[in-house]
């Protein structure tokens, strides 16, 4: 809907009629125009039962909850692309009942078969398929290479539409800065990174910007990458508010099994910390790392991040859950640490990805993203030099290239708030194939 000023300056741009008829024909149009649901093509690795282009796109093609209400997508996707066809793939069932083409390249998805841009927004889903890791162990997905081909496509119309990149932007920094750098140049509205961050937390605690942190920690009950990336943007998401905004990393040291205890004793992070984090998911403490009650034992591991401004802060994981997502810091004056747990809903992660949905598409139909891609930038070269520090564990590594400021934006109006699991409860079963669960009117 216009407001008062984009109306007066429609009327004042608007060409000289010769009748009212004229006047009430260019009006329909230009209204018409204006209330469009913009085209979204979807580009991804892998779509299977669960697949992170199973769990966007359902929340895509169907109204989903958020915050307790009933949400439409307000866009229309358009096109598919399929990296690969692996047992189980979802893309011709789902593209049949949508009625949406799917196409072999990406050229063609974002031109939706024509011969040129033909979409007002890039869904990139790079997640899941059969990939190979490098040496560092990291998952060579092709995210950098789907950019590559939308960007071709963008040039080539001289014209720049959102674009969405799912999770971190790069295995390699310096793929991730040429992506971040591109998009900036270009003037593409560019978000990426996890779901994590917009999930409810239990207790709904708020880090105020300009608050004084000194040390914080992050916790994750998943293998080590995959769900390090999460935790790092669960860890960013709260204390890039701190003051003075990010600053950057100077030094990055793994510890795996028995080196993260004797850190602890040493200092190296704090203990009391790990406690609050855990106590705020079970309601009770614990002793150990890497054998939780009712869980499989695994062995433990830590990032420990120093950074520029003296902050410091740590990534562990505990446990064997999917669902594991907590978060404490230490803020100045305060002896009692600030902890949080973020619960992501029914059907263990699933959920998640309904607020992480209705963040890309207001990203989409704004043009302006709910929340800096500079940290997912920045957390995509902390896990790259993560990886490489898990060479030599215990040993620092020093990350000049991650010397990099950036400033926080307040994101509260695309994290659930919990009522959608008022909604949709735990006593509820999972649905099946590609349904999201929202509940019918009559219900």
């Amino acid at each position: 809907m216009l407001d008062r000023r984009n109306v007066l300056k429609t009327l004042a741009a608007a060409p000289i009629f010769g009748s009212l008829a004229a006047l009430q024909s260019w009006g329909n149009e230009y209204q018409a125009k204006e209330n469009r649901r913009p085209r979204v093509a979807a580009i991804y690795t892998s779509f299977t039962y669960r697949s992170h282009a199973h769990v966007i796109l359902e929340n895509f093609l169907q109204p989903f909850l958020f915050c307790g209400e009933v949400t439409d997508p307000g866009v229309e996707v358009v096109s598919f692309y399929r990296d690969q066809t692996p047992a189980g793939d979802m893309t011709d069932a789902v593209a049949k009942e949508y009625g949406i083409p799917v196409f072999k390249t990406i050229r063609d998805a974002l031109c939706v078969g024509g011969t040129e841009l033909a979409v007002d927004a890039v869904l990139s889903i790079g997640e899941h398929g059969s990939y190979p890791r490098n040496e560092f162990g990291q998952i060579m997905y092709p995210r950098k290479r789907f950019f590559d081909e939308i960007i071709a496509v963008m040039k080539e119309a001289d014209r720049y539409v959102p674009i969405f990149n799912d999770k971190h932007l790069s295995y390699r920094t310096d793929w991730a800065e040429e992506m971040l750098e591109t998009a900036n140049s270009l003037g593409i509205p560019f978000l990426a990174g996890s779901s994590v961050p917009l999930a409810e937390r239990q207790p709904n605690i708020e880090i105020r910007k300009g608050a004084k942190i000194e040390e914080a920690v992050s916790i994750h009950g998943g293998p080590v990458e995959s769900y390090d990336f999460h935790a790092l943007e669960v860890l960013q998401s709260m204390v890039e508010h701190r003051r003075g905004g990010e600053t950057g990393i100077k030094r990055i040291t793994f510890y795996e099994g028995e080196q993260i205890y004797q850190a602890a004793k040493a200092g190296i992070f704090d203990w009391e910390l790990v406690d609050a984090a855990m106590t705020a998911e079970l309601g009770h403490s614990i002793e150990q790392l890497g054998k939780l009650e009712g869980e499989t034992e695994i062995t433990p591991h830590a990032i420990v991040l120093e950074y520029l401004d003296g902050f410091k802060a740590t990534v562990l994981r505990a446990g064997r859950s999917d669902v594991r997502w907590n978060f404490a810091c230490r803020l100045k004056g305060n002896k009692k640490p600030l902890a949080t747990s973020f619960y992501v809903g029914p059907w263990n992660n699933r959920n998640l990805f309904k607020a992480l949905s209705h963040a890309i598409q207001v990203h989409f139909r704004t043009g302006t993203p709910p929340y800096p891609v500079e940290r997912t930038y920045f957390v995509s070269g902390i896990l790259d030099a993560a990886m490489k520090a898990r060479k030599a564990p215990g040993h620092p590594l020093h990350t000049n290239q991650l010397h990099y400021r950036y400033q926080a934006s307040d994101f509260s109006h695309v994290r659930e708030n919990g009522d959608s699991w008022k909604i949709i409860t735990e006593d509820i079963p999972q649905p099946p194939g590609f349904n999201n669960g929202t509940p019918a009117k009559d219900q």
